[in-house]
């Protein structure tokens, strides 16, 4: 054993283990005030990476739960509407059989039983088009309408209103495009020549949309090419010099919102006159769905528009080129989609069609629908009860679909989510959560320690005073 004044390496043992102990001790202090055994990610990594990657999978089945809750919501909706429309079904079959028996009724009876057919068809044309779900219909055939693009060059994006060329579209089909005018933007370019090293012979200013650039004698074509690109976010224009040394405007954007408004009072710029305006040209195109073909003739720029809210977003290349009529998209008709899991392509569909009156009961009487019957005359009756009677199949059957899609498809789907989410969360807490018990064991354990590490730093701090003894 050594006897040291200056380096008192038992001290220094001690403090670096007390050191220690009070680290893991802090540390202890901290998952039993929070609960969690992971606080930050230097405390463990790989568990941090699982934790987040399950909270992540959590996160995303409560929501889950709560699409399969709107969406049970949305086919609930439907189903009261059409429930409605098979009371009124019931009511008409019921006029159809009185008229029916013609021996017993008088005109006027017939006329009444008429007039109040007329009601029930207006009735169930008022609920299928008004029928609606977070203001999107749901019995007009307009439900579940999505449109596709199928090649993102040619079409960013296709947004369709479920309504094409004056009716609802009910069949699934490709999107045909035949630009007939192509998209422009507004560009000038001047008359004399500019070199760009070469000073402005003249100090001057002119107003580009509205927005002022002067230069001096100092400055060249080149410089004030990059001052008026530096106001191009302002302007919406950017400048440049051709091969042959003129000045060329061109707008930033696509169609008649790319604007180019140049004021030259100075005429120093090389553009005959002083005042210049231009305006690009917006696309316009012929659109085919199914076998109806509509000019889209109302778009801004590479956007084509209908007048029934429709619209195409071309891209740059294809829409500013006349070509061939081109495939662009598809659209499937009649299945709303609802993101029903925590994961991509977890989805399902539900078909809703058209139950206005005119699409319903046809098949069984020539040329007849419900909007079609006459109660006039006994054939008249009994065709009715036919047209009626498909009807009715018709609605019920759709009725029995979306009480199918509620109960063995949602309901089935938010339990078997709640067992997911249960399994996950306890996986998470496994690796994330405390074990209190445990903690507490350890954090007493650390308390003694600690009180021990202090005990015994200040026995090896008085150690050396034994030193002393010897300089007696």
């Amino acid at each position: 054993m050594s006897f040291r004044i200056n380096t008192n390496i038992q001290a220094m043992n001690t403090l670096r283990n007390l050191g220690n102990s009070g680290v893991e001790m802090e540390k202890a202090m901290t998952r039993l005030s929070t609960g969690l055994r992971i606080n930050s990610a230097s405390e463990d990594p790989a568990g941090l990476i699982a934790s987040e990657s399950f909270r992540a999978q959590l996160a995303g089945i409560d929501q889950a739960v709560r699409n399969n809750q709107d969406a049970q919501n949305y086919a609930k909706t439907a189903e009261g509407a059409l429930s409605e429309v098979n009371k009124l079904l019931n009511d008409a079959r019921a006029l159809a059989v009185a008229s029916a028996s013609g021996a017993t009724l008088t005109d006027a009876q017939r006329q009444a039983n008429q007039q109040q057919m007329s009601s029930i068809v207006s009735s169930i044309n008022r609920i299928a088009s008004n029928t609606s779900f977070g203001g999107k219909k749901l019995l007009d055939g307009t439900s579940g309408i999505r449109a596709t693009s199928t090649n993102a060059a040619n079409a960013r994006s296709i947004n369709l209103s479920g309504t094409f060329n004056g009716s609802t579209v009910t069949a699934s089909g490709n999107i045909t495009v035949d630009i007939t005018t192509a998209a422009t933007k507004a560009t000038q370019a001047g008359t004399s020549t500019l070199t760009s090293t070469a000073a402005m012979t003249a100090a001057g200013s002119a107003t580009l949309n509205g927005v002022s650039v002067s230069w001096t004698t100092a400055d060249t074509s080149a410089d004030v090419v990059a001052r008026l690109n530096q106001a191009s976010a302002q302007t919406g224009v950017v400048a440049s010099l051709n091969g042959s040394n003129n000045l060329v405007l061109t707008a930033t954007e696509y169609g008649s919102d790319g604007k180019i408004n140049l004021v030259d009072t100075s005429g120093l710029l090389g553009f005959a006159g002083n005042v210049h305006n231009e305006v690009g040209v917006d696309a316009v195109a012929d659109v085919t769905i199914g076998s109806a073909t509509v000019s889209f003739a109302t778009g801004k720029g590479l956007t084509l528009r209908d007048s029934e809210g429709n619209s195409i977003q071309l891209g740059e290349v294809f829409g500013n080129t006349n070509g061939a009529a081109t495939v662009v998209g598809y659209v499937t008709a009649g299945s709303a989609s609802f993101q029903v899991g925590a994961n991509a392509g977890e989805t399902v569909g539900l078909a809703l069609s058209n139950f206005s009156a005119s699409t319903l009961g046809t098949g069984v009487v020539s040329g007849a629908n419900l909007s079609t019957l006459s109660l006039l005359s006994d054939s008249g009756a009994t065709d009715a009860m036919s047209v009626i009677d498909k009807a009715i199949s018709e609605v019920s059957s759709a009725r029995g679909n979306i009480g199918n899609f509620i109960r063995n498809t949602l309901e089935t789907n938010v339990r078997s989510l709640g067992v997911q989410r249960e399994n996950l969360a306890a996986t998470e807490s496994a690796i994330r959560d405390i074990d209190v018990a445990t903690e507490m064991t350890n954090y007493t354990k650390l308390q003694i320690v600690q009180q021990s590490g202090l005990a015994m730093l200040a026995q090896a701090n008085a150690a050396p005073q034994s030193v002393l003894s010897l300089l007696r």
